[in-house]
């Protein structure tokens, strides 16, 4: 079938498709348009990696739009979010607009109104249904990608419910569900009242096998002979094959993946050394420049750790990388300029990142809850081969798993090759998934009664799969009374049917797209400080009462390092918090310092905690008692393990933003707490919104003093920018950043006003000399007149800029996170 052939897509769209090179349908494609995608008709089509899913999404949201309609792509990744709006906006020149919405969970994203097709996290779209957006009543058709995530405990249960209310909003909505192949995309079909395409067909042929001794042993019972010489790495041997197998004039790219960050980065040093000797010329030049690039991301270990394998042809991904880091390994392995990505799992989960040999090196990874290694599950395994053989690049793709036995051979293949995946399972019935996601319901008028809700529930996947009728129900009567007891939803008992009602904080809550237990604990700690008496506070609301986070899902048993440290180190990083806590010793009312903020939404389940390494306990205890008055709550006794075992990981949490907010450097904070710069970024990330949501609930409930707002507020624009109190202003102006406004302030610039008056050649020299970011900065703060044409750098400024910097902990001036701000 020939892409000018269809109907019903906008004047032009099959010619220029056929011009991209697609002559003919690939057969999944083809199967969809018989099952009627361009026709408004909802399909799930699970079909394997690379055989053609997003066209087939492109076809509905196409035809859709031609018709007068308003099309939504939901992704379960903000990197895919970007991947795929720069896709769709080829399309810009047939009159379709395009926009992407991820962040901002308190607004309603109106300017999304006028875009035709709107690429959002399956998060961004449960906010913007939450706020309001009034555009959601216009969509006519939604395309959920990776739909079979909502088998995931974390974010399954958002788009699940997210799905089920846009259907309940449009009633005739076009559902397009794009999955790999499952166990059971029959069921996943039936709850969306969808016609299922499935195929295991690919477009270029992936042979999946197991390498043991010195060969491969295939699927198609084909063997490739790669031999591995006494003391040679299995992994090195099998990259270095694929390198030196040309193809067209090429050798093959590899992903390994491993089970660890740790693992990630020491394999890629390893195989840096394979790499490197085949390399040219050209390319070890455009990788020593793709290396500055990366250490001008950040200034930390991890960064410099990257630019060192990068500049060899070898990379790690991992999600402790900044996303930074993560665009440019994704950009260069894509364009076959880095020749091997170690990476953990992460790396599997929908990012166009495809190589010639998918090598599984590692097929266990620790499972906390279990206390153990554990299997990966066939799906995750199905995933990563997925990634083998890149259409137009490959003629063919390889997956291998590595197996030191005969066997462990055996067992891989029966547990993974040959094996179907998983059936996908609702998640959705866990207290904590229906706890943010029932308020949200009521709140947003799905439901007003109990009944209404639990027939609203009823068109999820779960009700969809469950033999227990009264299951879903009984859970729902938990968080109904958890949310009743902390003022979040008023329950009218009267009459034949259970009223239910959203109460004005319990609206808030919904909008501010809190886990009410989240705001359950910061409302219990602000009310500490107003009441002046923990036990008084208590009895409002119930806390999270220990409750911590789940693990970091992409974190492995070796990567929770951290070196302890000393109240010294706090003095030496100019802490003034500390002393200002001290001072408060003996009073009422907890202080309010950012220590307390920060430990308070590092406590809530919204948060993933830092681990508590071996030793860690003893040293978070003796910092828990020296800043106990800054505490808002009360701390738990030590022979409550769990809870106390919670708390204090949450201090090492809040420490790390206050380490942040106190401008210690980076790389140090990131060897401190055993981090990489994405984890840094994304705990502050966190943070800041939940102290914004602090911010709004401080202000809405009565009782909590205007002053606390203020105080919330300076301790989440400082974590913004990453200063002390002092350079708030400073800092605020665009492309200053955290380094820069230390260097200003340190040679007499205090303000943003005295950048507007301040002699220029003052100005230029605190920024070493860089008269374009000088202009930039000048500019942006209101100078008249910000050209500095014929303004030599001050000397003495630009030596005390460097000077104050140092002493407060600013290393050698480089690039951090911080300055991008």
């Amino acid at each position: 079938m020939e892409p000018s052939s269809l109907s019903g897509l906008p004047a032009g769209v099959g010619e220029a498709l056929e011009a991209e090179g697609v002559a003919e349908l690939y057969p999944p494609q083809q199967a969809a348009v018989e099952a009627g995608v361009v026709d408004g008709e909802s399909i799930v089509a699970a079909v394997p990696t690379a055989s053609g899913k997003t066209l087939i999404a492109e076809l509905a949201m196409l035809s859709s739009i031609e018709r007068g309609g308003k099309a939504l792509y939901i992704v379960p990744l903000r990197a895919l979010a970007s991947e795929k709006k720069a896709e769709f906006e080829r399309w810009e020149e047939f009159g379709v607009t395009v926009g992407v919405s991820t962040g901002n969970y308190d607004s309603d994203g109106e300017w999304l109104a006028s875009r035709d097709i709107i690429v959002a996290t399956s998060e961004k779209v449960d906010s913007l249904i939450r706020n309001g957006a009034p555009w959601i009543d216009d969509l006519t058709c939604v395309v959920s990608d990776e739909v079979h995530l909502v088998d995931d405990s974390h974010r399954g249960p958002t788009l699940e419910v997210t799905l089920a209310k846009l259907r309940k909003v449009n009633p005739g909505l076009q559902t397009v569900a794009l999955s790999a192949t499952v166990g059971n995309a029959d069921v996943i079909a039936d709850w969306l009242d969808a016609e299922l395409v499935e195929s295991d067909w690919r477009p270029i042929e992936l042979r999946t096998g197991v390498h043991f001794g010195n060969a491969i042993e295939f699927d198609d019972g084909s063997r490739r002979e790669v031999p591995v010489e006494r003391g040679e790495d299995q992994t090195a041997r099998l990259v270095a094959d694929a390198l030196d197998t040309e193809e067209d004039g090429q050798g093959g790219s590899s992903l390994v993946f491993v089970n660890s960050r740790r693992n990630a980065e020491s394999s890629a040093r390893k195989l840096g050394e394979v790499t490197a000797p085949r390399l040219t010329g050209d390319e070890r030049d455009r990788l020593r420049e793709l290396a500055e690039e990366i250490r001008g991301v950040s200034d930390t270990d991890t960064s410099e750790d990257l630019a060192d394998a990068v500049e060899q042809g070898s990379a790690f991904h991992h999600a402790g990388l900044a996303s930074e880091h993560r665009s440019l390994i994704e950009d260069a392995f894509r364009d076959r300029l880095i020749k091997c990505v170690s990476a953990t799992p992460t790396l599997a989960a929908g990012v166009n990142t495809p190589a010639r040999r998918v090598i599984v090196r590692d097929w266990r990874r620790y499972d906390g809850e279990f206390g153990g290694m554990q299997p990966l599950d066939v799906l995750e395994v199905h995933q990563m081969c997925g990634r083998a053989g890149r259409p137009g690049l490959d003629p063919y793709g390889e997956a291998v798993l590595l197996a030191n036995s005969a066997d462990t051979r055996e067992e891989l293949f029966d547990r993974y090759v040959w094996a179907d995946p998983e059936p996908v399972r609702s998640k959705l019935a866990a207290e904590p998934a229906l706890r943010t996601h029932v308020l949200a319901t009521v709140a947003s008028g799905f439901a007003a009664t109990r009944d209404g809700l639990l027939s609203f529930l009823d068109n999820t996947l779960y009700a969809t799969q469950t033999d227990d009728e009264g299951r879903l129900a009984a859970v729902t009567d938990t968080v109904l009374d958890y949310l009743e007891v902390n003022g979040f939803v008023d329950r009218d008992r009267d009459g034949g049917s259970e009223g239910l009602a959203a109460t004005g904080i319990g609206h808030t809550v919904s909008r501010l797209y809190l886990d009410p237990m989240s705001a359950a604990e910061i409302l219990d700690g602000l009310r500490t400080v107003a009441d002046g008496d923990d036990e008084d506070a208590a009895g409002d609301f119930v806390p999270a009462d220990g409750a911590g986070a789940d693990a970091d899902p992409d974190a492995g048993a070796d990567e929770a390092g951290f070196t302890t440290y000393t109240r010294a180190d706090d003095e030496a990083d100019g802490n003034a918090d500390a002393e200002t806590a001290a001072s408060n010793d003996g009073a009422d009312a907890p202080a309010v310092t950012p220590l307390g903020l920060y430990h308070l939404v590092s406590r809530t389940p919204d948060t993933y905690e830092l681990y508590l390494k071996s030793g860690d306990r003893e040293e978070y205890t003796e910092v828990c008692y020296e800043r106990e008055a800054e505490f808002l709550g009360d701390v738990p006794s030590e022979y409550e393990d769990v809870r106390f075992e919670d708390w204090l990981a949450a201090l090492k949490t809040g420490r790390l933003l206050e380490d942040w907010a106190n401008e210690v450097d980076e790389d140090r904070i990131a060897e401190r707490y055993g981090v990489g710069p994405g984890d840094i970024r994304g705990k502050v990330d966190t943070a800041e919104w939940l102290l914004r949501a602090a911010e709004t609930l401080a202000r809405d409930v009565e009782g909590i003093d205007g002053d606390v707002v203020v105080q919330v507020r300076e301790a989440r624009k400082r974590l913004e920018y990453g200063v002390r109190e002092e350079l708030l202003d400073l800092a605020g102006v665009r492309n200053v950043g955290r380094k820069r406004a230390r260097r200003l302030f340190e040679a007499g610039i205090e303000s943003r006003a005295d950048l507007r008056e301040a002699d220029k050649a003052v100005v230029l020299g605190a920024l070493r000399g860089r008269e374009r970011t000088a202009e930039r900065i000048l500019e942006n703060a209101g100078r008249e007149d910000p050209s500095l044409d014929g303004v030599d750098p001050d000397r003495s400024a630009s030596a005390a800029a460097t000077a104050g910097a140092d002493a407060d902990g600013d290393g050698d001036g480089q690039a951090s996170l911080g300055d991008f701000g």
